[in-house]
């Protein structure tokens, strides 16, 4: 809107300031007398390389090839305003009346090389003010020459607009048209843009133009066309770019849109073809935008609240209170990861190994708010929740505060920090949650059914989801109701050892862990299985896609005798390799049998010897002891009797 108003306000005081002095008398002399006239006014040397005559057909009035109009000093070498062909019509009757009135002005291929300075003067302010006045004191406000143009016309028209520390926008093929009979009133507006050859068409009015073009606020309505969408302005607005209204915007198709703008870009199923905007506008010509009473969509998905972006900082700085009832970014969302395994969930080939490309984290800072009935992105879906995010200095944290999902509920936050390489990281308390689908659609194991509630912290570190995932640390626990796991029968498995390919139904499930380089360790399971109980220890290795856990199993037999036939699970976790640890089963019988023997042994010795030795010998007693007392006992007797003694 800036650099439109701009355009139209250059051209109209470059020729009005051309018409109000040359067209007086006829002539090539007269129009030299008229060029020193204005550079004595303004500062600007106006020139002509072809002819300047006057017109009865079909255009009463004047017209002059090779014109240029030059800069301000400030403002570089190059003309301001440069034309293949200038008409300038006038208005009969006035001049039979001896009285001049610009009627049209029409312009053939002209070149407009617009600048503004730090203050944000524009190079087509003409004043009366010397330029060492001018630029010692920039703050005073310009006056403007009084002169006008009852309609204008642009052909083919090239602009070089450079504002001041901004790179220069060159744009070709412009046709302008503007009608501006009362010079008090309002001004009538068509203006046609070609930023990338697709025509994107300008209509509409501007009120008390005059004052308009001498900085004061002024009434704005304008209504934007392009290839595939339309949008609507009304409102105020000043010639510095400041502007305040409603703005209504509709695309039935926003590629074609964007494309006519010149931004080419492939979006992804999820957005679009269609969107909409419509909110209340405050703009500041210092970059900052604020919309209220806003309503944003594209496609099926609709956000409603408020916004404001502020450049003032040392980043732009983006706020927001949003709400929405459906959200489905689940076709971004796989467009984003490659439409395969690229992205961030499990799969038979590993983690992703595609470098994240997290450098949109760093682009602004934001606070925002978003509250929604449901959200779909990839494989992730919510229900109804209440979510922050605060970005500061490319550390975001997103806020559950609590969000619904996977048939519960999750407090707590999310954070990605790419300040120095990205890490990954949160702490969530969770509860009622599905775990087949938790583990489905973030880990893509879904043999694990019941509702958990539980914690868990965690960090990763890493560009690629596979060093994230093995760099993993942290810990939690959780605890589980009445559940099952498929892919094998633990009760089959213990009474006739063919258990694979069935369900292992619990009561109850609980558990603590710790998480370093990925691997996640347990020592603590307890469940309570169909006529066992159920302890476990082991690792599931995240990082691997892996597990390798010992399950132990106790039954009860008849009489109260209880038996423990371990079960191990080892390999991938989308085919583990479930078998009974047969000789973990054996090894205590075997060593209650060796007991047993060894008993039994002893006390047969124990009995012989007591015959041999003629004593009794209690089973506290130890064998070894008792002979080597009874040997030395021997030794002392006999050894009495050599020297002669009882």
């Amino acid at each position: 809107m800036r650099l439109i108003i701009r355009v139209i306000s250059a051209v109209v005081f470059a020729v009005a300031l051309f018409l109000g002095l040359v067209l007086l008398l006829p002539g090539e002399k007269i129009a030299n007398l008229a060029a020193d006239q204005l550079e004595r006014q303004t500062g600007r040397t106006l020139a002509f390389a072809g002819p300047v005559r006057f017109t009865f057909w079909p255009t009463l009035g004047m017209k002059a090839d090779g014109v240029t109009l030059s800069n301000a000093d400030w403002a570089g070498p190059e003309p301001m305003l440069r034309a293949e062909r200038l008409t300038i019509g006038l208005a009969a009757a006035d001049l039979i009346r001896g009285d001049i009135r610009v009627t049209e002005v029409s312009a053939i291929l002209p070149e407009l090389n617009l600048t503004t300075r730090k203050d944000g003067l524009g190079n087509w302010v003409f004043d009366d003010t010397p330029v060492e006045a001018s630029t010692a004191a920039e703050n005073t406000p310009s006056e403007p020459l009084d002169l006008t143009v009852e309609s204008l016309s642009l052909v083919g028209a090239t602009l070089r607009y450079a504002a001041h520390g901004a790179e220069p926008v060159e744009m070709t093929q412009i046709d302008l048209r503007a009608n501006w009979p009362d010079p008090q009133g309002t001004a009538a507006i068509d203006l046609t843009l070609r930023p990338s050859g697709s025509p994107v068409r300008l209509q509409g009015e501007i009120g008390t133009f005059a004052q308009f073009l001498a900085g004061t606020v002024a009434s704005v309505g304008m209504t934007i066309e392009t290839a595939g969408g339309t949008a609507r302005f009304d409102g105020n607005a000043d010639l510095a770019g400041d502007a305040q209204g409603r703005l209504t915007a509709e695309a039935e198709d926003l590629s074609a849109v964007l494309a006519a703008v010149g931004q080419s870009i492939d979006l992804p199923a999820g957005l679009g073809p269609n969107a909409v905007l419509a909110a209340d506008v405050t703009y500041t010509s210092e970059g900052n935008l604020r919309l209220r009473d806003m309503l944003v969509g594209s496609g099926a998905n609709q956000l409603r609240g408020a916004l404001d972006f502020s450049t003032a900082g040392e980043r732009p700085m983006l706020t927001a209170q949003l709400t929405a009832d459906a959200l489905d970014f689940s076709a971004f969302a796989s467009t984003s990861a490659g439409g395969g395994d690229g992205g961030g969930s499990a799969s038979a080939a590993g983690w992703s190994q595609d470098t994240i490309d997290a450098s949109a984290l760093g682009l602004m800072d934001a606070k925002l708010g978003l509250s929604f009935t449901s959200l779909k992105a990839g494989d992730i879906t919510l229900g109804a929740s209440a979510l922050t995010l605060n970005i500061d200095r490319a550390r975001a944290v997103l806020g559950l505060q609590p969000a619904t999902g996977f048939g519960g509920t999750m407090e707590g936050q999310l954070v990605a920090n790419n300040r120095n390489g990205l890490s990954v990281g949160g702490t969530l308390s969770f509860n009622n949650i599905r775990l087949e689908q938790a583990l489905g659609q973030l880990a893509g194991f879904d043999n694990m059914n019941g509702t958990v509630l539980g914690e868990v912290n965690f960090l990763g570190v890493g560009n690629t989801m596979d060093a994230i995932m093995n760099s993993l640390s942290g810990k939690g626990w959780f605890e589980v109701g009445k559940g099952f796991y498929t892919g094998f029968d633990l009760e089959s498995l213990m009474r006739t050892g063919g258990g694979n390919g069935g369900s292992t139904v619990f009561d109850g499930l609980s558990a603590s862990y710790t998480i370093a380089d990925g691997v996640i360790q347990n020592n603590d399971l307890s469940a309570e299985v169909k006529g066992a109980t159920v302890t476990g220890e082991g690792q599931i290795m995240l990082g691997a896609q892996a597990l390798d856990y010992l399950f132990k199993p106790t039954l009860s037999r008849d009489g109260g005798t209880a038996f423990t036939i371990p079960v191990k699970v080892s390999g991938p976790w989308a085919d583990p390799s479930i078998r009974p640890d047969l000789e973990g089963a054996l090894k205590p019988r075997l060593e209650e049998v060796e007991t047993q023997v060894k008993e039994e042994v002893q006390e047969k010795l124990r009995e012989k010897i007591s015959e041999e030795l003629d004593t009794v010998i209690e089973p506290e007693q130890d064998l070894n002891e008792v002979l080597k007392n009874r040997i030395e006992q021997e030794a002392k007797d006999q050894l009495l009797k050599l020297l002669g003694g009882n």
